[in-house]
């Protein structure tokens, strides 16, 4: 069994959300640490002078209780984590961080701009130090 699971949560799609929490649930012994990440995407500096601080830290305080209320509803106690920056780097680091052993990402069906720059799920896969599970 896994020792630590890493669930990147993306707080606009819940409900794909509760679905890689129920996955993390059912991969996960009574000792298996399970993780629960969400990133809140950096404001470039020119845009964030313009934002005042408040809102900024609101959408992590709104980012903490949702998490919140995903992981008491499934019944498991979870840690969560709330980081800013960029989405597949800071998971990556994070999974690092946490020594997970397995990461489970939902996906999306990919767009023209994600064969050029590449989906965070994509990102993720190629670079994890672990095994990950993308969820479609």
């Amino acid at each position: 069994m896994y020792k630590s699971i890493l669930v990147p949560i993306d707080i606009a799609h819940l409900a794909e959300g509760k679905l890689t929490i129920d996955l993390a649930v059912a991969h996960a012994s009574d000792d298996t640490r399970i993780v629960l990440l969400n990133v809140v995407e950096e404001i470039p500096g020119w845009a964030s002078v313009a934002i005042p601080t408040e809102i900024i830290q609101k959408s992590t305080t709104d980012a903490q209780d949702a998490l919140k209320a995903v992981a008491n509803a499934c019944g498991r106690k979870m840690d969560m984590i709330v980081r800013t920056g960029r989405s597949y780097s800071t998971i990556l680091d994070v999974a690092q961080e946490v020594e997970s052993d397995l990461i489970i990402i939902a996906s999306h069906r990919p767009g023209l701009q994600d064969y050029f720059l590449g989906s965070t799920a994509a990102k993720v896969v190629r670079h994890a130090p672990c095994s990950v599970l993308v969820v479609r």
